[in-house]
């Protein structure tokens, strides 16, 4: 697969995530991508590996999350040169173990909905899309370290128990938190779970 043209870096750009749901929303069904803030979570679960993920293994999840192959004459280079761009950004970001910016974004419903709740709503797309990277190459998760388990809770606790089946210590780990504070908090932890994931990993901070 030929690398995209090159192009400045401008992933982290405020329209970026507006640009890259456009495309996601062009892929054709039955594929089903993530969103734009799903996919985020995803290239960080991804980027968090112990050992690097090779491209061609994750991008079909970026087009489908069961990585079904796209319909023959489907044009993909628009959306992996914008994917590629994000992963680039965040990949720096956390080999510095510094402060990025998740694609989390607030609820513009006005309904009057339990403040809880609506962080969770806000929250759920980018930690879904990083546990599925997490549940898809699972290499981290199969290690039996303590280092794991509290940055793992700060990403489940947005799922729902049935996601952690029998990880009971993961399952305790959650019951000891409190709700996060406010949604700028919420996505504090997500940037605090995923710089400790990389630690544990052993990724070199550069």
């Amino acid at each position: 697969m030929a690398p995209p043209s090159p192009r400045p870096p401008d992933a982290d750009a405020p329209d970026a995530p507006d640009r890259l749901q456009a495309l996601l929303d062009a892929v054709p069904a039955p594929l089903q991508p993530l969103d734009a803030s799903g996919l985020d979570g995803f290239l960080c679960g991804v980027l968090v590996q112990p050992r690097r993920i090779a491209e061609q293994a994750w991008w079909p999840h970026v087009l489908d999350v069961e990585a079904r192959p796209p319909p023959p004459g489907f044009a993909t280079a628009p959306l992996r040169e914008q994917v590629l761009q994000r992963h680039a950004e965040l990949a720096a970001a956390i080999s510095a173990r510094r402060w990025f910016d998740p694609w989390v974004f607030a609820s513009t419903d006005d309904d009057d909905n339990d403040e809880e709740d609506a962080i969770t709503f806000a929250v759920q797309p980018w930690a879904f899309g990083f546990c599925l990277a997490l549940e898809t190459f699972p290499t981290l998760l199969e290690r039996d370290d303590n280092e794991v388990t509290g940055p793992l809770a700060l990403l489940y606790r947005h799922l729902g128990i049935d996601h952690l089946e029998e990880a009971d210590a993961l399952q305790a780990e959650i019951e000891s938190l409190e709700p996060p504070a406010s949604l700028d908090a919420a996505v504090e932890e997500l940037v605090r779970a995923t710089l400790l994931l990389a630690d544990a990993a052993g990724l070199p901070k550069r």
